[in-house]
């Protein structure tokens, strides 16, 4: 039975007819981290949630320049072959900022209509399963970071950081973007214009892990419709200018069990229980090899650098901004249900189901294993002597996409969770990306992944 079996397609069609919707978008994301999009006319809705739409299967192994990694992933390299992407239909939502249009998240089948193993989507929603077997529940959220330019690629707002000089310089824009937004059922924390100049973040309330990776790829359609109507383009790429700061997508995760925030009231360092302590070593744990999952482009390497709030470093600390695990304790009034742990090596070229499925598969490990959790450090690394590191246990994390693609294809614990088909075609796109931009200076990176994503 596919997902969309479950809900009433006649009846959605019905309810996006009395909403204008004409067509209906229906996007995947794939391993080089883009959003692929078809687009089918509603009255073809109820046809396409039983059948899906076609789409070559060698879309598994395709990289960022749209080129295919068949050199690394050799079974690929052929031109028969199909997919089915079904719309999940539970998920459907009007777009608010595009008159006419809705849109829905894809989950990838074989002609058979049997999940296919590189289904990212669905790898999520196993590793959601499989913690949820165990009465433990993710609620994850990630924070958009994005630089908004003009048509001649000046940043759209020129600072200070978090003034409302800028913010309010972009006033309408962040209105309709918020109103957009909550229209479409995402609930907004915050916006605010970042320390870059044209940077802006927007912050959304947590959720279930799959709803949460599909409101980033929702966020993104909706951001770059509403900038167009202000003639501005928006980038969720690590770095956007030549020495600029870099855009992060920072993934916030808390885990509970029987109502009980894990990331709270317990003895361990930062107040986490016991569990939540093991959740997170698992973290700490696979740091490198996570590396590759959740920084995934040759870009993202300028990007990752110490001393730039990045996370460049196998660290985890209590609000160490430092730290490529940032304990947030919260507010002492509101701690119960919002002390999380942000993953800030996290940027906007990871796809972002692989991202939270990877990162969950991790902490999973973290508490199976009953894997001790390393002191928290509460300074910059970079700042500590070798000796020092060494001591606390804490190494770079990778200098190079090749080198994080090293640290990945070492990992047993990633190989097993990702299945041998994703494994391998994650891995085969990384190691094409690596290649491609081997010699690549800053600005041909830039210039190739500026708006890719």
């Amino acid at each position: 039975m596919t997902i969309s079996d479950k809900v009433d397609a006649a009846a959605v069609r019905r309810t996006l007819d009395d909403a204008g919707v004409r067509l209906v978008g229906i996007t995947m994301v794939d391993n080089g981290g883009i959003t692929r999009m078809k687009a089918v006319p509603l009255r073809r809705l109820e046809s396409v949630a039983r059948a899906g739409v076609g789409m070559s299967d060698v879309w598994a192994v395709s990289g960022v320049d749209d080129h295919f990694a068949f050199a690394h992933a050799p079974s690929w390299a052929n031109p028969s072959g199909d997919m089915r992407l079904l719309p999940d239909l539970s998920a459907v939502v009007p777009l608010a900022a595009a008159p006419g249009w809705a849109w829905a998240p894809a989950v990838q089948h074989d002609q058979e209509l049997r999940v296919l193993d590189t289904c990212q989507r669905s790898a999520l929603a196993r590793v959601v399963a499989d913690a949820e077997r165990n009465d433990l529940t993710f609620k994850p959220a990630f924070e958009l970071e994005l630089t908004l330019l003009r048509e001649d690629l000046t940043p759209a707002h020129g600072g200070p950081g978090y003034s409302p000089r800028a913010l309010l310089g972009l006033g309408d824009f962040a209105l309709e973007l918020v109103d957009a937004l909550e229209a479409q059922g995402i609930d907004v924390d915050q916006v605010h214009p970042e320390y870059s100049p044209g940077q802006f973040e927007v912050s959304v309330g947590a959720t279930d892990p799959v709803t949460a990776a599909d409101r980033l790829v929702l966020m993104r359609i909706t951001v770059q419709q509403v900038a167009a109507r202000y003639g501005l383009l928006a980038s969720y790429a690590p770095i956007v200018v030549v020495g600029g700061v870099g855009n992060g997508c920072h993934l916030h995760l808390s885990a509970w069990r029987d109502r009980q925030n894990l990331m709270t009231s317990g003895n361990e360092p930062g107040g986490l229980t016991p569990e939540g302590a093991s959740l997170v070593a698992g973290m700490v744990a696979h740091l490198p090899a996570l590396t590759c999952v959740v920084a995934p482009s040759a870009a993202s390497y300028l990007r990752l650098q110490p001393s730039h709030w990045a996370g460049a470093y196998t660290a985890w600390g209590v609000e160490n901004r430092e730290g490529a695990l940032r304990l947030i304790p919260g507010s002492a009034s509101t701690r119960e249900r919002s002390a999380n742990i942000e993953l800030k090596t996290v940027d906007g070229c990871a796809n972002p189901y692989l991202a939270v499925f990877a990162t969950i598969a991790a902490a999973l490990d973290g508490r199976t294993r009953s894997l001790p959790l390393p002191a928290p450090v509460q300074r910059d690394p970079e700042a500590m002597s070798e000796a020092e590191r060494d001591a606390a246990g804490v190494r770079r994390l990778p200098r190079s996409l090749s080198e994080a693609a090293d640290e990945f294809e070492r990992c047993a614990m990633l190989r097993e969770a990702f299945g041998p088909r994703l494994f391998e075609a994650f891995l085969a796109v990384r190691r094409m990306e690596a290649e491609t931009f081997a010699d690549a200076d800053e600005a041909r990176l830039i210039d190739a992944h500026r708006f890719a994503y």
